[in-house]
């Protein structure tokens, strides 16, 4: 009967939302002019499939397959090593109109396969050094799942409504100097807004479209508070409460130069762990709660549950919820200079910053900014490089007791990331970075099972993103 009512609530929330509230879209399809061409200058590296793929993008329907991967090595941090792993991107788009049927509508079909070994754990690092290391869930970086599947119509230019499974990491927050793993950072907190840590990934629900005016662009969505890309089962959906964004983002271009300014919202009435507990309860806050864009604190902060107060294990007393959370963050890209004639290149600058209610969600303030040049070097029109800085603020309730006792710290992370990425074929790009992170958690265990201080970790890596 909870799960029935549940249901209603989400099905009449959204149709609140279609009745009396203007919202956003997804992004039309927009295939290269042609698939074709020599090795070097084809968009794709299978080219056109004798003229088929062409045939199809003039039909309405483009298939992409890209992979990335990534050689990382830590330094220093938790313990150093060297790790490998990829992300494969299997994405279909189709344009319902160009198929011969009616006009408006969209359909897109995105999974993920992720493989390898990861520098995340190695780094000691709370926000993962490596972004794809969350994909595509936390801790199930060896597994395939579907996060995208969704059905957009639009009823005039202007509005439009979308249902499905949405890929939440692809359609919010938007930067256009950071939030590419695939040629910019590689840094977590350098490709999404950290307050976010409560989004789910992947979860079915609605949204709208609204395009008020050309470069502006609005969404409102209710999704699931619990989804994910390995569960499939619709039934699930919304048994636990519903989770509801609102952003806005809006292209600007003083003095010419291309910018763009973002702002967004969400509320979840999804029932969670409190992260201020009695000492009796850390365990059991540690085992349940899982914050998907940081890198899980849980194994090192019940191994000194384990090591030094062994009591806590078993509860004595009921563990407190919070009912609700929310966020709000923030952020702009903004090209400072660019040649003339081409305002996707030049120099330009990017800001994110994020509040939350503090409890629940672990992350309390977040702040990144940084430069990104784009074709700016002689004979090299479509590389771009990147520097830039996030500062990721834990919240004063996060497990006290335990930051207390062993001077833990869990109060900020810093994180600095370089990279340069050579775009050496229209389809092939090769990026080597560099991290620099001053860890939130102060301290670790080494092999001979003693609490020492964590060091400052210094991550490199190659990454390499091929489209096939």
């Amino acid at each position: 009967m909870s799960r029935n009512r549940n249901w209603l609530h989400a099905i009449t929330g959204m149709l609140v939302l279609v009745l009396f509230t203007p919202s956003v879209a997804l992004a039309q399809i927009n295939p290269p002019p042609t698939y074709a061409g020599d090795l070097w200058s084809r968009p794709r590296l299978t080219g056109d499939w004798f003229g088929g793929r062409d045939w199809l993008a003039k039909h309405g329907a483009t298939f992409d397959l890209d992979l990335t991967q990534v050689l990382q090595g830590v330094s220093s941090g938790r313990s150093p090593g060297v790790s490998y792993d990829g992300i494969v991107n299997y994405e279909l788009n189709g344009d319902i109109q160009k198929m011969g049927l009616w006009p408006g509508g969209f359909f897109k079909v995105q999974a993920y396969t992720t493989y390898g070994t990861l520098a995340n754990q190695d780094s000691g690092a709370l926000v993962p050094v490596n972004v794809i290391g969350i994909l595509p869930e936390p801790d199930d970086n060896i597994a395939t799942a579907l996060m995208n599947l969704t059905y957009a119509q639009f009823l005039s230019t202007w509005f439009g409504i979308a249902v499905g499974k949405f890929n939440t990491l692809a359609s919010g927050d938007d930067n256009a100097f950071a939030h590419s793993f695939n040629t910019q950072f590689l840094n977590t907190a350098l490709n999404y807004n950290a307050v976010l840590s409560l989004a789910p990934f992947s979860a079915y629900g609605g949204a709208l479209i609204f395009l008020p005016w050309k470069g502006a662009l609005f969404t409102v969505s209710v999704v699931d508070p619990s989804g994910t890309g390995t569960n499939n089962d619709i039934s699930e959906a919304f048994s636990d409460g519903v989770f509801v964004g609102a952003e806005g983002r809006v292209e600007i271009k003083p003095f010419g130069l291309v910018g763009h300014q973002d702002l967004g919202f969400f509320w979840s009435n999804k029932t969670r762990f409190s992260i201020d507990q009695d000492p009796s309860n850390i365990a059991r806050l540690l085992v349940a709660n899982r914050f998907p864009r940081l890198q899980d604190p849980g194994p090192l902060l019940r191994r000194l549950i384990e090591k030094f107060f062994p009591q806590l294990l078993v509860p004595v007393q009921p563990a407190r919820t919070e009912g609700t959370t929310w966020a709000v963050y923030y952020n702009f890209d903004q090209y400072l200079w660019s040649p003339t004639g081409h305002p996707d290149r030049g120099v330009g600058m990017f800001f994110r910053f994020g509040i939350s209610d503090g409890n629940p969600n672990p992350v309390k303030y977040f702040y990144s900014a940084g430069f990104s040049a784009n074709g700016v070097i002689p004979g090299r029109p479509k590389d771009n490089m990147g520097l830039g800085w996030a500062r990721t603020q834990l919240s004063s309730d996060f497990v006290p007791f335990l930051r207390q006792q062993f001077n833990l710290g869990l109060n900020v992370e810093d994180a600095v990331e370089l990279y340069y990425n050579a775009a050496l074929t229209p389809w092939l790009n090769l990026t080597a970075n560099m991290q620099v992170v001053n860890s939130a958690v102060g301290k670790t265990i080494n092999s001979n099972g003693n609490l020492v201080d964590m060091p400052t970790t210094v991550v490199g890596g190659l990454r390499m993103y091929v489209r096939f």
